[in-house]
């Protein structure tokens, strides 16, 4: 094998190899790196798998409101199925297996469903604000409301990460060459546009969404604990779990998707940075590691999915005692629908 890809036309790229023929990492890095990997590739395949299961089993969970999580869960078990698992494999084989053709399929699934996951995201911040806060008037969220939003994460998603396929960009290999992604290094300026646009667009735009909803939110729970129109503080208590999950939501979101977007803008913004392969890798592992921290925070901490997924996961025993489900969130949205609604 490694003969027949040092055959091939700028193979030692492909090899674990500089350009120079330099070696990017010890074989004891290589191998750390694929047992890094796996720890998160194993969990967010188990936990992503379940809530699709779990929701295909439960007609229940098969509600509008619901869509965009089971759609994030998908999107990433894509990404661990087609970034982690071949991260695992190629770092323990000490270089990337699969060729340029192979680099080109692989940089476009894992970016085609990681920014479908990060569209989702925005998505459910959007559905949230639109359930509690209702800014365009009593209209109830519907199914068609929720294939709507689905679709449109997709087709998002695949709007741009399909130009490097026909020329605007290109897929190539990052970090320690065990993965590939959009081209962040090459400073043709066609590249450079397409990568500022993908930033923008794939970024900053989801980010601001779920910045503004979760404000917006946060915002009507105020109004309706300062009118003081529900008894027994249900009101605050729903104000500060909701603030404590947006900030929880807000922060994993910066953690995995922060330092991949600044790396790739120190990349174009400055030609003469110098970024070693080992510094380059670690945004990318944070990337792929938001396939773990989403299911657990956006699935297992919903009651209603947790109630069905944790004995599935357990074969049938639960931890947890029976809880009423979100009786004080349901109390809060009724009281927010007859007193700050518009009429």
């Amino acid at each position: 094998m490694m003969q027949l890809l040092a055959s091939l036309p700028n193979a030692t790229s492909y090899l674990g190899t500089s350009p120079e023929g330099e070696e990017l990492l010890p074989r004891a890095g290589f191998i750390t790196l694929s047992i890094v990997m796996a720890m998160f590739t194993v969990p967010a395949i188990v936990l992503n798998s379940t809530v699709i299961v779990v929701s295909l089993m439960n007609k229940q969970l098969r509600q509008p409101l619901n869509y965009a999580l089971v759609n994030m869960a998908v999107a990433d078990l894509g990404t661990a199925l087609t970034g982690g698992v071949l991260s695992v494999v190629n770092n323990a084989l000490g270089y990337f297996s699969l060729g340029r053709t192979g680099c080109i399929i692989e940089g476009f699934s894992v970016a085609l469903f990681g920014i479908t996951s990060l569209c989702t995201v925005a998505l459910i911040a959007i559905e949230r604000m639109f359930v509690v806060s209702k800014p365009l008037g009593p209209i109830s969220f519907q199914t068609k409301h929720a294939v709507g939003g689905v679709t449109l994460s997709w087709v998002w998603s695949l709007i741009w990460n399909t130009p490097p396929l026909f020329g605007w960009g290109r897929y190539e290999l990052e970090g320690v060459g065990t993965s590939c992604a959009p081209d962040w290094h090459n400073r043709d300026p066609s590249n450079v546009s397409y990568i500022l646009c993908y930033f923008l667009l794939c970024f900053t735009v989801p980010f601001l969404i779920i910045v503004a909803s979760y404000s917006k939110l946060i915002y009507t729970l105020r109004q309706v604990s300062a009118m003081g129109c529900i008894e027994g503080g249900a009101a605050a208590k729903a104000e500060a779990k909701v603030a404590r999950m947006v900030v929880l939501m807000v922060v994993t979101f910066l953690i995995s998707w922060l330092p991949y977007a600044t790396l790739a803008l120190v990349v174009v913004s400055d030609p003469d940075a110098h970024i070693s392969p080992l510094l380059g890798t670690v945004p990318v592992y944070l990337a792929k590691s938001s396939t773990v921290y989403n299911p657990l925070i956006y699935l297992y901490m919903n009651k209603q999915f947790r109630r069905y997924a944790v004995p599935f996961l357990l074969c049938g025993r639960d931890p947890w005692p029976s809880e009423e489900e979100g009786s004080e969130m349901q109390t809060t949205v009724a009281t927010i629908n007859n007193k700050v609604s518009p009429s």
